[in-house]
């Protein structure tokens, strides 16, 4: 049998180190000059491997950054009970408020929320982690998702900053309204997901 090229080596060595754990999703890997010392070829042999692990989808470059392990996409559920946090907790992500935004790595969000109808919403936003129980707070035990618009975009160079994604990279933005039991609007969201770490699924109600 033929011996396999030099970068077809380099690439199977690196995709076993990928399925072994030694890299995690979202870990740079070692620049061509220290893969090229590495294995001892030249950088163009490495550049063909990292091409070849890019091509297949287990890592990705970022300019002027280097090249990055490639993570799952997110699993995301669209459907009548959609509840943000819960869906990036189920698919292992945390998200993190910062002045009543929500922004992880997959996704930025961001809420309006009628305080004159809601009074002390703000004060139960400070205090709770999560949108659901700041509502429950201020009276709101239950509420489903009545409209959800989904519009393709590029990333300006603000979202890229949050999501980490280089600026005119493919975002999805979905706008999105809650209602109470009533059919009162509780929550107008917007959300900027990257396109390449996230599923959106639409269940049927």
């Amino acid at each position: 049998m033929p011996r396999p090229t030099l970068w077809r080596s380099i690439a199977d060595t690196l995709r076993g180190e990928l399925a072994a754990g030694q890299y995690r999703p979202g870990d740079r890997l070692p620049t061509e000059a220290q893969l090229a010392a590495r294995f001892g070829v030249n950088r163009h042999t490495v550049r063909q491997a990292l091409a070849s692990l890019a091509e297949a989808g287990h890592v990705h470059a970022r300019r002027g950054a280097g090249v990055f392990v490639t993570a799952r996409p997110t699993e995301y559920p669209l459907g009548r009970r959609v509840r943000f946090h819960q869906n990036l907790a189920a698919g292992g992500q945390a998200a993190e408020r910062r002045m009543l935004s929500l922004v992880r790595r997959a996704a930025l969000y961001r809420s309006v929320f009628p305080e004159a109808r809601l009074p002390g919403i703000l004060a139960a936003l400070e205090a709770e982690a999560s949108v659901t129980r700041a509502l429950a707070r201020v009276g709101v035990a239950d509420f489903t998702r009545a409209e959800t618009r989904l519009t393709a975009k590029l990333a300006t160079p603000t979202q890229a900053l949050h999501l980490r994604i280089r600026p005119g990279a493919p975002i999805l933005r979905s706008v999105a309204l809650n209602v109470g039991p009533g059919g009162q609007p509780v929550e107008l969201g917007r959300t900027w997901f990257a396109g390449e770490r996230v599923t959106l699924t639409v269940t049927p109600d």
